[in-house]
């Protein structure tokens, strides 16, 4: 091994180091320095411009920041909750037995996951809104149906839509369950349901907590969902986002000191469910694993009923989006009827913001499906302390908000050479940035099956690492590549939360332009944008989970 390795020499060294190098020049300079400007400007005096503690004493002392963070820990505790009551048994049904159609479970799962979570508000509006149709309905029957407006209701979209996380990692664990530890607790005594809480749950909390701790961070830092629907009902996120919008002309320390404080309890809960896994030793031994039974009579309908009313109730708000889309309307009332009119007004009204929406995130997906692929290369193949910072420093997006990514972006790119505010680049790179880890994670993954002996052997026959990495192992990683970038194309052209502070009239896209046509009342115009989305988002799915070896860990 160590011939080709010495072979490679120093060209390999020279090429590598100097994409290293760019890799953390780009991380730096769209990551870390954004952040930066956030966490320095949450220090200073809006007025003296000096050092203070002023702004974060207010944010904890004062009750309407308070009430702020009770509300975001609420939603953002009910949201994983939500997610876990309904991901964990839906993986326990589909692990444990045979599910006639599951395939489409985890299609319907997985488009669930994907579509944006202020379509899922839109939706529930048209249902469970003031005058929604099932809110009449009931209604007519002389009885009172709580609107979607307020806590509750955001704590339902989140749980609907956040579940497939919780879902698809759960059910991954629970087939890799070594069956003799559940047959020895059945031996020994144990119910069902104590084997299912003392036995099978602890083997898979690592697999379970990781995709719940997702739903958390998701939950709190989600803008859209508690602005369209939560009313008087104010979060970190909305309040950060009114709070920067009504200091524009000023020092925004306020809005950087709450966005602050959303990092800090996205990193404390990532760091808790580490501890906690830490704690104990989860590992098993992948033999003798379970077989799924065949359920009986009531046993198996009640099963496939419940599947299928998860899957049914997480894919009502994208069958109620397709379905008021076609719906007559005359101005932004909806008249009786189908008809097209609100797909004529998009393409008379707004086709530019269909184009920004393609144009930006098919610019990022190439951005970041280039970065992806180098950048994974680094990580996987080169153990140095420098890839493993970059590995780690990758997961920053994840934790951090969408709309504390926008105001580091707007402090960073507003003067000289760097003044991108009001331009598509900015709108560009943000996407690139906060979409960069799936394409590293995807590619990541697909290196880690190839030998480095293959790469080894065309350099050892003459081709310099660079062509032996071009011609070699990039066709090799090209599933992972394309399920990256796919994956990055879905969630970039359904982005809000950052491109909302940044976009300008002439940047709009189709995600600014749904929430404020919600907000306006034009729910034609809403509903027809959304299903183009969704549509493309769909074409997607079908796209990542053809090329992905592990359809179910694509999406996580």
């Amino acid at each position: 091994m160590s011939g080709p390795r010495t072979m490679r020499g120093s060209a390999q060294f020279d090429f590598w180091s100097l994409i290293m190098l760019a890799a953390l020049a780009i991380v730096g300079a769209l990551l870390l320095w954004p952040i930066a400007q956030v966490l320095g400007l949450g220090f200073l005096d809006a007025e003296t411009h000096t050092f203070t503690l002023t702004n974060y004493i207010k944010v904890l002392t004062h009750p309407y920041y308070l009430g702020a963070i009770w509300n975001t820990m609420l939603v953002g505790v009910g949201g994983m909750v939500g997610a876990c009551l309904l991901g964990v048994p839906l993986a326990y049904c589909t692990a444990r037995y045979v599910i006639k159609g599951r395939g489409v479970i985890t299609t319907l799962a997985v488009l669930a996951l994907v579509s944006p979570p202020f379509i899922g508000a839109y939706s529930w509006i048209v249902v469970l809104g003031s005058n929604g149709w099932l809110t009449q309905q009931i209604k007519a029957l002389g009885v009172a149906l709580p609107t979607i407006y307020g806590m509750h209701g955001i704590i339902l979209v989140f749980s609907l839509k956040f579940f497939p996380f919780v879902y698809l990692m759960t059910e991954s664990a629970l087939r890799n369950i070594n069956r003799s530890f559940e047959e020895a607790a059945e031996n020994l005594g144990c119910t069902p349901l104590q084997r299912f809480f003392k036995v099978t749950l602890p083997l898979v909390f690592p697999a379970t907590s990781s995709g719940a701790i997702l739903c958390f961070v998701l939950s709190i830092a989600d803008f859209g969902t508690p602005s369209i629907i939560g009313r008087d009902f104010r979060t970190l996120s909305t309040i950060a986002y009114n709070q920067y919008t009504s200091e524009m002309g000023g020092t925004p320390t306020m809005a950087v000191s709450i966005s602050m404080l959303m990092i800090v309890i996205s990193m404390l809960a990532v760091l808790l469910q580490r501890h906690m896994i830490g704690k104990r030793r989860y590992a098993g031994s992948m033999t003798s694993l379970n077989l799924q039974k065949r359920g009986t009579g009531l046993t198996s309908a009640a099963i496939h009923a419940f599947c299928y009313a998860v899957v049914g109730l997480a894919t009502l708000p994208i069958a109620v989006v397709v379905y008021t889309s076609f719906l007559q309307t005359k101005g932004p009332v909806f008249s009786g009827g189908f008809g097209l009119n609100s797909y004529a007004r998009v393409i008379q009204e707004v086709p530019e913001v269909i184009a920004n929406t393609f144009r930006f995130s098919l610019l990022a997906t190439l951005l970041i499906t280039v970065a992806g692929v180098l950048m994974s290369y680094i990580i996987v193949r080169r153990e140095t302390r420098l890839a493993g910072f970059l590995d780690s420093i990758l997961m920053v997006p994840y934790v951090v908000p969408g709309v504390v990514m926008a105001i580091g972006f707007l402090l960073t790119f507003n003067s000289g050479a760097l003044d991108l505010v009001g331009t598509g680049s900015i709108i560009v790179l943000i996407l690139f940035i906060r979409r960069l880890p799936y394409g590293v994670r995807a590619t990541s993954s697909v290196l880690r099956q190839i030998k480095p002996s293959i790469e080894e052997a065309a350099v050892s026959l003459g081709a310099s690492p660079a062509k032996a990495f071009a011609t070699v192992t990039v066709p090799l990683m090209m599933p992972g590549v394309i399920a990256g970038a796919m994956m990055s194309f879905i969630t970039a052209i359904n982005e809000l939360s950052s491109t909302l502070l940044l976009y300008t009239a002439p940047t709009a896209t189709m995600p600014v332009r749904v929430y404020n046509a919600v907000l306006d009342g034009e729910f034609g115009i809403a509903a027809a944008l959304s299903t183009i989305l969704l549509v493309s988002s769909g074409l997607c799915v079908y796209g990542v989970m053809h090329f992905s070896q592990s359809k179910e860990n694509a999406f996580v």
